[in-house]
């Protein structure tokens, strides 16, 4: 049986780039300061290249204003920011790039070229969020999921979700992940529809009904992260005893506390995707650091790689 490979981090996953051969993120409405910052970095780091649609004046000026060589980098010129977005949507559609990345464009205008019917990242299936974390103390990166997009996820939809989030584990050097819906106690309550579904998860992994993972719930947060926890509670035949690799929270209010938390209150780095689509999209907020954002662009060049796997 596959294991995890525990030490891997993000330098790992920056390392794991380098081996697959520098990806090409395209950028749309480039004329962000901060994103500019991420896709040079990423450059230098042998990350990815990038194809930044935009305003190519503003471009420009924020270039100057950081030192950015745009020598180095193909520019579109396209100062309407949807057309922008639909021309850069369109190279990731057409191969031309791998991965796909927000600028200073707003969410939903940005969503609606990834959804596009024709030059769109379409796949049939409903998009996720997957954050990953590399968390001091822990031997392996976190996995939540969907913090970010999906509200108040069906039983279908987690299958979905589950389904949008092994490729990035298995990107990640995860190849069977552990996978622990969540809920607030770790034993089935009529009374609490997340025990149910969460169990109606576990039963469909053990007949085979989704796959390449291993599911244990419903689970607790201790039970799911802590070991010491297992042995406390007496939960040593569980098949996750406080080492679940994926999070799968019950809904985004759950999910997003978490996220938040483990963001402003440990010593973390952590990088995020929208997975279900054509290839990976980057959709950072402006709130998110420097770091985090390379970090994002670095896991979606790994996802790209093990993409092309099953496409």
């Amino acid at each position: 049986m596959a294991e995890r490979t525990k030490e891997m981090k993000f330098d790992d996953i920056i390392a794991k780039v380098k081996e697959c051969g520098k990806k090409t993120v395209a950028v749309s409405v480039a004329q962000d300061e901060a994103v500019l910052q991420a896709v040079m970095e990423a450059k230098k780091r042998g990350i990815a290249d990038a194809i930044l649609v935009g305003d190519e004046e503003k471009i420009k000026v924020l270039a100057d204003k950081i030192g950015m060589d745009l020598s180095q980098f193909e520019v579109i010129n396209e100062t309407d920011n949807i057309a922008a977005s639909l021309k850069a949507v369109k190279l990731a559609h057409d191969g031309i790039a791998d991965m796909y990345m927000k600028g200073i464009i707003d969410t939903k205008n940005f969503l609606k070229s990834v959804l596009d019917k024709e030059v769109g990242l379409r796949t049939g299936k409903p998009l996720s969020h997957v954050a990953v974390f590399e968390i001091e103390g822990m031997d392996h990166l976190l996995f939540l999921t969907d913090v970010a997009f999906m509200t108040y996820p069906t039983l279908e939809d987690k299958v979905n979700i589950i389904n949008n989030a092994i490729p990035v584990c298995k990107a990640c050097g995860v190849e069977l992940p552990k996978i622990a819906p969540l809920a607030a106690v770790e034993v089935v309550n009529p009374k609490m529809p997340e025990t149910v579904e969460a169990a109606e998860l576990t039963r469909m992994c053990e007949a085979g009904e989704i796959t390449d993972c291993i599911i244990d719930g419903p689970l607790s947060m201790d039970l799911a992260t802590h070991p010491e926890a297992a042995y406390h509670k007496g939960a040593l035949d569980r098949k996750i005893q406080g080492d679940a690799d994926v999070l799968l929270f019950p809904n985004i209010h759950a999910g997003n506390m978490v996220y938040k938390t483990l963001v402003h209150m440990t010593n973390m780095k952590v990088g995020g995707i929208l997975s279900g689509t054509k290839v990976p999209v980057i959709l950072t907020s402006r709130s998110d650091t420097f770091e985090t954002k390379v970090n994002s662009i670095a896991l979606a060049a790994v996802v790209a790689e093990e993409l092309k796997k099953v496409q």
